[in-house]
């Protein structure tokens, strides 16, 4: 869909991006605070964050409750929800364009007039507490935080977390309200018709009624690497693992577009080189790689799951395949195929506003970065095969990387395992 940016900066202090999309039907918005675990007053209470998102549909200044809140809100259709990262708090809508205005005024009293009570509270720590018990059913996401933890982030494991749950207090959630939830603060995306709508935005989002405040600073950890991390699972069948090779800066998006090109060589499809090849010979029903640029550090991330007697065979297969990447062996047909692959999947990545407004949420909530989407496509041809090397070679040499997996076998497998990837 066609669209035009801008960035605006409001007298409050907030700043967001305006995404005009002529004829859209739909308007979306996504309202971020840097307020994620990284920002809780502590450890103890590492958790006050999610349970803030969790409370931020509940009682207001309008509303006595979720339930009277929620049947307002979606009484045409509308959709609200909300998300927790270790930096960020995120609010997202997405409602017809006819009721764009009062959607709106329902997202501004529900950021900027909540009403924390101690029986909302009561529930939504049970909710957490529930929605993270049952992650510890999924092994990737058991298994990451401990990935993380290894190339020495300062976070805290699914377990650790849900500890911290009946430590949290009324006063907790309402300190930590106040303190992120600022007008400097504030970065927000709204993606649909805006023309003609512009000056009477930037008024409704002025009149949000919220301090003034600061913007808060993104931390940054002292990264290294650490033995193999094993969590001992008995009713695992197989081998669900995770490894990260970290480069101690921000990619820029031209080498994530480059990293994302490699990632399709090695592990895209059926006929990728890694996966591929695994599916081919029987080892592994389905792994992955990918990219993520971070603020002051990025991560080329792998996982998958494996049979434990065919895991050696598997973890060959990604040695040598890596092996050949950093000496340069790629074909020009495979460069140039996961190019044409990447410009494909670029302009089917656009079709909604919501797509349009992902697309620009990372870079502009991470540290400020508009990627013009029209620029886009001369960047994916621009990709030089030899700089895409060497951004494979930057991650190997860094020196930083953790590896973590779930599984019923000795650590002392686990560590042959991750030994194997001596590149």
């Amino acid at each position: 869909m066609k669209h035009l940016v801008e960035e605006v900066k409001l007298r409050n202090g907030a700043r967001g991006l305006f995404v005009d999309i002529p004829g859209a039907s739909v308007m979306s918005t996504r309202v971020q605070f840097r307020a994620g675990m990284m920002y809780a007053k502590g450890k103890r209470v590492y958790e006050i964050p999610h349970v803030v998102e969790h409370l931020a549909f509940g009682a207001n200044a309008k509303f006595k409750d979720e339930q009277a809140f929620e049947a307002e809100f979606t009484k045409n259709g509308a959709y609200h929800n909300a998300w927790t990262s270790d930096i960020s708090v995120c609010y997202e809508t997405e409602c017809a364009d006819f009721e764009w205005e009062r959607i709106m005024d329902l997202q501004k009293v529900s950021i900027c007039e909540p009403r924390f009570n101690e029986e909302e509270l009561k529930s939504e720590k049970a909710n957490v507490r529930s929605e993270l018990t049952g992650y510890m059913n999924d092994y990737y996401r058991l298994l990451w935080p401990r990935v993380q933890q290894a190339v020495g982030e300062d976070i805290l494991d699914l377990p650790e977390r849900i500890k911290t749950i009946p430590n949290i207090e009324l006063k907790d959630i309402r300190e930590h309200y106040r303190r992120t939830h600022t007008a400097r603060n504030m970065r927000f995306i709204i993606a649909g018709k805006i023309k003609g709508r512009r000056r009477q935005l930037i008024r409704m989002l002025e009149e949000w009624d919220l301090k003034e405040g600061r913007e808060f600073e993104i931390p940054t950890a002292d990264l290294h690497s650490s033995e193999a991390v094993a969590i001992r699972r008995k009713d695992a069948s197989n081998i669900t693992f995770g490894f990260s090779l970290v480069t101690p800066r921000h990619l820029e998006p031209s080498e994530v577009f480059a990293m994302n090109c490699l990632n399709h060589i090695l592990n895209g499809t059926t006929n990728s080189k890694i996966f591929g090849a695994a599916r081919k010979r029987g080892l592994v029903y389905g792994m992955g790689s990918s990219v993520a640029a971070n603020a002051a550090s990025s991560y080329w991330d792998f996982d998958g799951e494996v049979n434990v007697e065919n895991a050696e065979e598997l973890f060959e297969l990604i040695q040598t395949e890596l092996m050949k990447t950093l000496n340069g062996e790629i074909m020009d047909m495979d460069f140039l195929a996961a190019k044409s692959y990447a410009l494909g999947r670029f302009q089917m990545g656009a079709q909604t506003p919501s797509q349009i407004a992902d697309y620009y949420a990372e870079g502009y909530f991470t540290n400020g970065t508009i990627m013009r989407y029209d620029a886009t496509p001369n960047l994916i041809k621009s990709i030089d095969k030899f700089k895409m090397i060497e951004l494979a070679r930057e991650f190997a040499d860094s020196g930083i990387r953790g590896f973590a997996a779930v599984s019923s076998v000795e650590k002392a497998f686990i560590n042959e395992l991750e030994n194997r990837l001596n590149f």
